[in-house]
């Protein structure tokens, strides 16, 4: 880590460290290649900041702008903080989307980590059949990108139980 410029508080000067690597914020060494192996070498502010709060599992509220790597920020850690968790294959995290576009695009960015990881992720949208998207339940899923109506389709029909959902993202809120 670098230090950054210092700020004063009161009468105490205070250095803050600017974390240079993914290592620095605490992911794990796997994710770290994974996004090296996507182009992804170095942590942008939004992943910054974001990254450490959430592998603690602290609530975060994130805004940049689009391209700016809001996706990695979240969905890597919350990825991170599924390694080793019981009932593999249960879905633990959920991202609700606005559409099926960005389900589908939020999928793509994250599927290599999730490989990584050794966990898996999915998006329930509208457009595909609910059989097709019954059956990867079916196989385990670790992480759900969804769509509200979508998602709410699978829970009434029992397809998908939200009982060990322990972190969720709501991104475009």
């Amino acid at each position: 880590m670098k230090t950054a410029s210092s700020t004063r508080c009161g009468a105490v000067t205070v250095a803050r460290s600017v974390p240079e690597s993914f290592s620095d914020l605490g992911l794990p060494v796997v994710a770290v290649h994974a996004l090296r192996r996507q182009g992804v070498t170095e942590p942008r502010d939004i992943q910054r900041q974001s990254i450490p709060p959430i592998l603690d599992g602290r609530d975060v509220v994130g805004r940049a702008p689009t391209g700016s790597g809001k996706t990695l920020a979240f969905g890597v850690p919350m990825l991170a903080r599924l390694v080793g968790a019981a009932k593999p294959g249960k879905p633990k995290a959920v991202v609700l989307v606005p559409t099926r576009e960005l389900a589908d695009q939020i999928v793509k960015e994250l599927d290599e980590s999730a490989l990584a990881l050794g966990r898996r992720v999915t998006a329930l949208t509208g457009g595909v059949p609910l059989g097709r998207q019954t059956q990867i339940l079916g196989r385990g899923v670790d992480l759900v990108v969804a769509t509200p109506g979508r998602l709410l389709d699978h829970v009434r029909r029992k397809s998908l139980s939200l009982a060990d959902v322990t972190t969720t993202a709501v991104d475009e809120a």
